[in-house]
């Protein structure tokens, strides 16, 4: 290795929520249990999908990789967070902290796609639903997953890639709770353009073409809706958008809002807020959203005696929120 991509920093000093005093305890417990009811959660999801007859179909087969995806990226961040909570901040190494990053980058790059794909499937069984068991087979559906997969491993190895040509010199000072791709590429000492340039192509076909396609799906999903004749079809077929929309919304408007915007020192807070919400809140609450609105899920759980066991298992909690 030449002297001028050498790394003269070794740790990461990530700073969290400063300032916590008496919230430490309260917060670190609050982190905790979102944690642990998002591991349930998603698991449980999993499992359903694994071994209910009646949810065999491609959502639910997307549904279940939105699960796994939700589970990697909350299992990913979560831990560190916990650290930086409890300890007023943490530190890891150069290395480990550019490996949380790749591993943390796969998941929300695929969750990108899949999303895409997700709108993609309605749209199909909307406008197109005489085609819909041809466009949707089984063997389709696992190329999509394929392909959105080695997608998200391709853009973390790039992003990845970028920020070991970086040279780090002095500052390794993150004021975030993990190590995210902004945080890391400020500290450099070296010519950043480059970098930032990269992230911004790669945004491109992971980002917002996959939007785009998002958008252009409900609109005609919007005008096929339009045209059925009785309020009972309309209500129906807006019913088996609803969930996947309202989580569309939620996870594009913080991306977007994160990475699209350019970042600034005086908005850290709003970015780790926006960031928390992401990486901690989203994977929790996407469950929630499906199941709440799936008459199949909740018919499956009914008939799974060994599921609704693992069901019953779950935080009094989620009888509250539910």
């Amino acid at each position: 290795m030449n002297e001028k991509n050498q790394t003269w920093v070794s740790e990461i000093v990530l700073l969290g929520f400063q300032n916590l005093h008496n919230f430490k305890v309260p917060l670190f417990s609050l982190f905790l249990l979102i944690y642990i009811l998002t591991v349930w959660e998603n698991v449980l999801i999993i499992v359903l999908v694994a071994f209910s007859r009646n949810l065999h179909s491609p959502m639910y087969f997307f549904l279940q990789q939105l699960a796994l995806c939700d589970l990697l990226n909350s299992t990913v961040i979560v831990p560190t967070l916990l650290q930086t909570v409890i300890n007023g901040g943490t530190t890891v190494s150069f290395i480990g902290c550019i490996t949380q990053f790749s591993f943390f980058s796969v998941p929300e790059a695929f969750e990108c796609l899949l999303l895409a794909v997700m709108a993609y499937d309605r749209y199909v069984a909307i406008c197109i639903p005489l085609r819909y068991t041809s466009m949707m087979a089984k063997r389709t559906c696992v190329e999509f997953i394929v392909m959105a997969w080695t997608s998200g491993i391709t853009c973390a190895l790039l992003l990845s890639s970028i920020i070991s040509t970086l040279q780090f010199c002095n500052r390794n000072t993150i004021n975030h709770f993990f190590c995210d791709f902004f945080p890391v590429v400020e500290l450099s000492c070296s010519s950043t353009f480059l970098a930032q340039t990269g992230a911004a192509l790669l945004s491109v076909p992971m980002i917002i073409f996959p939007f785009i396609l998002i958008i252009v799906s409900y609109m005609c999903i919007a005008h096929a809706i339009l045209k059925i004749v009785s309020h009972t079809g309309r209500q129906k077929a807006f019913s088996t958008c609803s969930s996947h929309l309202a989580v569309v919304s939620i996870f594009y408007g913080t991306i977007i809002a994160l990475y699209m915007v350019p970042p600034r020192k005086e908005s850290q807070n709003i970015c780790k807020a926006l960031s928390l919400l992401y990486t901690v809140v989203i994977p929790s609450v996407n469950p929630v959203i499906y199941s709440l609105r799936s008459t199949d899920i909740k018919e499956a759980l009914i008939r799974r005696p060994t599921i609704r066991l693992l069901a019953s298992a779950r935080p009094r909690i989620i009888h509250k929120t539910v």
